[in-house]
């Protein structure tokens, strides 16, 4: 194996003696680094298109939910840009127009978005290798992207680092560019925002039936349903999520020795 590497090693080498070889060889694997980039940005863009399309209608009517309480354009790109949390930003609208306190806030963020805690736990071994990229990557993990993310392994000539990195960059920038336009609407137009806020609710039942035709072992999301719908009869609305996050949690991890070999297995499927 060594010997092979030093032969390998030894004909570029000898190549770039030749006038002009080492140029060639330097343009050869600059464009296919290029096409390379390439042709990960076009996957990405094409695995989130689902995401945008629904992105672009929900953040607009974030935006002109914002714009009805009296906060503009500047509003809604800072909480999409810093925050940009979907549910919550839809929730902090109430907030902000009712005058809650930091601590109200706090702890409402807390209760919507305790289901991030356990997908950063799935996703420690994904992003391991992430690079600089790695925090914005982290920022960035909503459901959807949560989804595309895990949804299979990346095909041949398709960077799976910048991949990751691409997709949580175009959901944002959808998100971004939704928020804005429903801004700008809905200072210009009226608008009954009434029903809005169920929205969110909509594109994650879509993510979720695209996820559950994707994949053919579908134990993770019985799971999920039947331990939400006991919380739910326990805690009641109010006060389930986060037991729910936490007996799913639970009930996966004791799973986990019998799903991680069809995990591999239907990888390895996709793969072929």
């Amino acid at each position: 194996m060594y010997g092979t590497r030093t032969s390998l090693w030894s004909k570029a080498r000898n190549s770039c003696r030749v006038p002009g070889r080492c140029a060639i060889m330097r343009l050869h694997f600059t464009q296919k680094g290029v096409q390379k980039i390439v042709k990960t940005a076009k996957y990405a863009f094409v695995r989130s298109l689902p995401v945008m399309a629904g992105y672009l209608v929900l953040g607009l009517g974030f935006g002109v939910l914002l714009q009805s309480k009296g906060y503009g354009l500047g509003w809604a790109l800072a909480m999409s840009l810093l925050i940009y949390a979907g549910s919550m930003q839809y929730v902090a609208v109430d907030l902000l127009a009712g005058g809650a306190s930091l601590i109200a806030a706090a702890l409402m963020t807390l209760t919507v978005n305790a289901r991030h805690l356990f997908y950063g736990i799935s996703m420690v071994e994904r992003y391991r290798n992430a690079g600089p990229a790695k925090p914005y990557m982290i920022f960035a993990l909503t459901d959807e992207t949560y989804s595309l993310v895990c949804s299979g392994e990346v095909p041949d000539g398709v960077d799976r680092n910048r991949y990751f990195f691409l997709v949580s960059l175009f959901n944002q920038a959808y998100w971004v560019a939704g928020s804005a336009a429903g801004a700008l609407v809905g200072g210009l137009l009226p608008f009954d925002s009434t029903g809005i806020d169920f929205s969110m609710t909509a594109l994650f039942l879509v993510v979720m039936t695209e996820q559950w035709r994707a994949s053919r072992d579908h134990t993770p999301a019985l799971v999920g349903l039947g331990v939400s719908l006991v919380c739910l009869l326990v805690f009641g609305a109010d006060g389930f999520l986060i037991p729910a996050m936490v007996g799913i949690t639970l009930v996966l991890t004791l799973l986990r020795g019998t799903l991680q070999p069809r995990e591999k297995e239907e990888d390895a499927h996709a793969g072929h």
